[in-house]
């Protein structure tokens, strides 16, 4: 996953694809604890961090 993630966030960034498809909840990147525990409490599977 690790090498295809570079190619991948750059294409959500220009519009190209729709995170929501992958990623279930949408935080600040100032509140990247909170997404580590809704995953670690199995509230998200993944979390998508914006600045």
């Amino acid at each position: 996953m690790r090498r295809f993630l570079p190619d991948l966030i750059d294409r959500v960034w220009k519009g190209q694809m729709n995170p929501g498809k992958v990623f279930d909840l949408e935080l600040p990147l100032a509140q990247v604890a909170e997404g580590y525990r809704a995953m670690d409490e199995r509230r998200a599977i993944k979390v998508l961090l914006w600045p």
